[in-house]
Formats: C-alpha cells, sequence, structure tokens
C-alpha cells in the first residue's frame, strides 16, 4: 500500500506545473465580476497587465494586482525567472462557498440575501523567443515564365439623371442671383 502512495507522489511530482503561481481563496467578490478583469489581462506581459489593473475601477482590480505580483514574486525568488519576460499564461476565478443571510420583510417574513465568495488562480509563464525561419524565395525558370499582356478598357459613360443635372439645364428653372427675395405684391390692387 506504501508504495503505491510513493509511486503516485512521485509521478505528481513529475507531473507537477513548474510555472509560477499564486491562488488567493474566499475572496468576498462573486466569481462573475472578477471575471470580467480577468478577461481583460488574460495573455497579457506582466507590465502591462499591472498597469490596466491599477487604472481599472473595478473592485476586484486591487485582489487581482496583489495577486499578480505575488505569482511573479514567487516566479523571480524560488524560480530564478526575470519579472521582465513574464506573461499571464492563465487566470480563472472559481465561485466559493455562499454566506447566507437572512433579511427580515414585511408580515414577519424574511428574504435570504447570499454572499458569495471566489477562489482565484493566477498563473504566469516566460516569453518564448521563436525562432525565425527563413524561407528561400521560389525560383521561376524562364521556359515557364509567360507574360501577360494588359487588357486596355474604355471607361462607360455616367449617365446623369435629371435631380444630377446642373440647374441651368432644367427648363423651368428662373436664373436668380442667391440672396435676392421677390418684392412682395400689393394687397388690394391697383385703382
Amino acid at each position: 500500500m506504501a508504495t503505491r502512495q510513493r509511486e503516485k507522489a512521485e509521478k505528481f511530482g513529475k507531473e507537477r506545473d513548474k510555472r509560477p503561481t499564486a491562488i488567493a481563496k474566499y475572496i468576498r467578490i462573486p466569481s462573475d465580476k472578477i471575471g470580467i478583469v480577468l478577461d481583460v489581462i488574460r495573455g497579457k506581459d506582466y507590465e502591462t497587465a499591472v498597469a490596466i489593473l491599477r487604472n481599472t475601477n473595478k473592485s476586484a482590480s486591487p485582489v487581482i494586482l496583489k495577486l499578480i505580483n505575488s505569482a511573479a514574486s514567487n516566479a523571480e525568488n524560488n524560480l530564478n525567472m526575470a519579472k521582465d519576460n513574464l506573461y499571464v499564461a492563465e487566470c480563472w476565478a472559481m465561485a466559493g462557498p455562499t454566506l447566507k443571510r437572512m433579511m427580515p420583510r414585511a408580515r414577519g417574513r424574511a428574504d435570504r440575501i447570499l454572499k458569495r465568495t471566489s477562489h482565484i488562480r493566477v498563473i504566469l509563464d516566460e516569453k518564448r523567443e521563436e525562432k525565425s525561419v527563413k524561407i528561400a524565395p521560389k525560383t521561376v525558370k524562364k521556359e515557364q515564365k509567360s507574360e501577360v499582356k494588359p487588357v486596355k478598357t474604355t471607361p462607360k459613360p455616367v449617365v446623369k439623371t435629371s435631380a444630377e443635372k446642373p440647374l441651368a439645364s432644367k427648363p423651368n428653372a428662373a436664373k436668380k442671383p442667391l440672396g435676392e427675395k421677390k418684392a412682395p405684391a400689393a394687397k388690394g390692387g391697383a385703382k
């Protein structure tokens, strides 16, 4: 029996995630409100995530900022990683236990108040430098190369509708200078 447990412990030790992690439990904020802030910083590098959290006006921001700083300190002290090379690889919030409270209402009744809690986990990781692979340009044989001559096209004539034609071409339009008004006709007529 003990050998099996030892084997399990060794297997767990080998497969354990070696990335810097920080966990905060029993935070008195609902997990869906925390998730809004976590979605913003997921995948961002450490400095950018810290700057976003400092300028985000949400109740979860200070808690997550403290958690990210803790994970970065774990990376620096325990795993000898530089903070400049870290990014937020994974982060999520799970629902914790809910505190049930009662609120008195009319006629001796009571309503339940649910005060939700959350568990937050943040995992940082180092940025990997990708090797750039240069692909040689394809060579085209002279025999395969064929010249394509451009085809000349003539522009189509634009047909103007009566609404688009200038004012002078309309038959009933009288030319008047702008700003002048017609003199009002005298009332009652001339005697």
